[in-house]
């Protein structure tokens, strides 16, 4: 076999092996109820739940538990998924700037003991843009 043969065999293998060893990593999108159920059968991989903070009348966030003074690093929060089933999720960093006026929260981690345990937390914050500033931004003839 022609070294060039051997050297095209051993670049596509190791090709292969960057594609599986990043793609075994990824996570998906599930409620709590299933991220609860593998939980229980003892699978720990990373998952992505989708969900809304509950809101008081006054729409303030409630279930929020944050001290920076007592321990910075310590963030816990009650989220309510796309099935509408609320869960205690506690985030072992710094609360997110703006986090209260996120419209819909993406978090990333695993359920341990029924608490699920934050890796990361992106957000989705509402529009800055409000129908009536739009109307008024808009020219008139």
């Amino acid at each position: 076999m022609k070294k060039a043969h051997l050297l095209a065999i051993v670049v596509i293998a190791a090709a292969i092996g960057i594609i599986l060893s990043t793609t075994a990593d990824a996570s998906v999108y599930v409620s709590f109820g299933e991220a609860r159920q593998r939980a229980a059968e003892g699978n720990q991989t990373k998952v992505h739940v989708v969900g809304r903070l509950p809101r008081d009348e006054q729409k303030n966030p409630l279930g929020l538990e944050y001290d920076p003074l007592q321990d910075p690093n310590h963030f816990a929060f009650t989220l309510v998924d796309t099935n509408r089933v609320a869960q205690r999720v506690i985030y072992f960093n710094p609360k997110p700037q703006d986090f209260d006026k996120s419209e819909q929260v993406v978090i990333t981690g695993a359920m341990r003991n029924d608490v699920f345990m934050a890796d990361q937390i992106l957000l989705k914050c509402p529009s800055k843009y409000v129908e009536k500033d739009i109307k008024g931004a808009t020219a008139s003839r």
